[in-house]
């Protein structure tokens, strides 16, 4: 019921906004009564000063011909203006369509609008159950808590990566620093941690991203976040085949189903198309920083050229000597980036045959030929 005198009240009001300037007198119709009113009484103080000789005759005559001549340009001026009547049709379409708005717009509300919904205040809304709310709703709920206990560490925690996949990079920061102090450290927290300042810098890993990444490893040696972050800051640095390798430890250190194998394979692929990192792989010296320029300068065919030479003469010292694990790894992933995908297919069963399906390293190829979608068959 509120809603409806609200409404209601406000609708008048801009109702009569408009209305009551079409009520009024005509400007022109105004303007001219008074005029005329003034120029009277500007001939009546002529007459009066010329009585008492404050003025000389003839500038008394002269003044009366003045104002006489701007009464009669006034009256020339009122029979032009279009008389009332004419006026009046207008104003009435005005009235009309002011009127008709409103009653027009409450009428198709009433058929298509939901007027007998109950209000939801904000306050109802984060009362109810969890299950029933939106994630606007929860986070909501979640910093009205907080502002109330700023000491709750938990809140902290629970809310900073929330922040996180949402896109509020800098409000997690200060809930996982929050967190920390209030909990302390954990691997988990202090990746997330670094990850939140990256994401406020741009993507950016910063020296503070860094330290709180080498935290989270003393912490936890194999954290994949803290991993992945720490070579994407040597990819930045310009180290791109440091990254790159360190990438690839991670690659083979991580589950099938890990959540960062994608990320990392496809942080694999791009730093071997940038730096021609199978000649790594095939056990030559790393490239050089001139060999990262030159990889760099030259046109996308030729650097693809080049990178398929080393991978061609990786697989000739594997057929050379198949004992070698980690070049049957490094093989197989490297075709597959190329997009040669029977080839992938092809060094994987002969990397089977020279190190055996069930042995340590047959399964290493497994988890990798199953992260890179390749068919393992017996």
């Amino acid at each position: 019921m509120l809603f409806w005198v609200i409404a209601a009240v406000l609708t008048l009001g801009a109702s009569l906004a408009v209305l009551l300037p079409l009520t009024r007198q005509a400007k022109g119709e105004a303007d001219t009564s008074h005029d005329l009113e003034v120029y009277r009484d500007q001939l009546g103080e002529v007459d009066k000063d010329a009585a008492r000789g404050l003025i000389a005759p003839s500038d008394a005559e002269q003044a009366r011909a003045e104002i006489a001549r701007r009464i009669i340009r006034l009256d020339a001026e009122s029979a032009r203006e279009p008389k009332t009547a004419s006026q009046f049709v207008p104003r009435l379409v005005g009235v009309i369509a002011v009127l008709a708005v409103p009653l027009l717009s409450w009428s198709i509300y009433t058929m298509i609008g939901s007027p007998d919904v109950p209000s939801q205040p904000l306050s109802a809304r984060l009362a109810q159950k969890p299950a029933d709310s939106s994630v606007d709703e929860l986070i909501a709920r979640a910093e009205a808590h907080l502002v109330a206990n700023p000491s709750d560490g938990r809140g902290w925690d629970v809310l900073a990566p929330v922040y996180l996949r949402i896109g509020r990079a800098d409000d997690a920061v200060t809930a996982y620093r929050n967190a920390i102090r209030i909990l302390g450290s954990t691997a988990a927290r202090q990746a997330g941690f670094g990850e939140a300042i990256a994401g406020a810098s741009g993507g950016i890993v910063t020296s503070d991203a860094r330290l709180a990444f080498e935290t989270a490893l003393k912490l936890e040696p194999a954290n994949p976040k803290a991993r992945y972050f720490l070579a994407l800051a040597l990819a930045q640095e310009g180290k791109v085949a440091d990254a790159a390798k360190a990438w690839r430890q991670l690659a083979e250190s991580l589950p099938a189903d890990s959540p960062w194998r994608p990320a990392t394979d496809q942080a694999i692929a791009q730093a071997a198309a940038r730096t021609a990192l199978p000649n790594e792989a095939a056990g030559a010296p790393g490239p050089n920083q001139g060999d990262i320029d030159a990889a760099a300068s030259m046109a996308s065919g030729d650097r693809t050229a080049m990178i398929e030479g080393m991978v061609a003469t990786l697989d000739e010292k594997l057929r050379q000597n198949p004992r070698d694990p980690e070049g049957w790894l490094r093989l197989v992933r490297s075709y597959q980036v190329l997009g040669k995908t029977d080839l992938a297919q092809a060094a994987l069963g002969r990397a089977y045959a020279a190190l055996g399906r069930d042995s340590e390293d047959g399964r290493k190829l497994t988890e990798l030929a199953g992260s890179l979608g390749l068919k393992v068959t017996e």
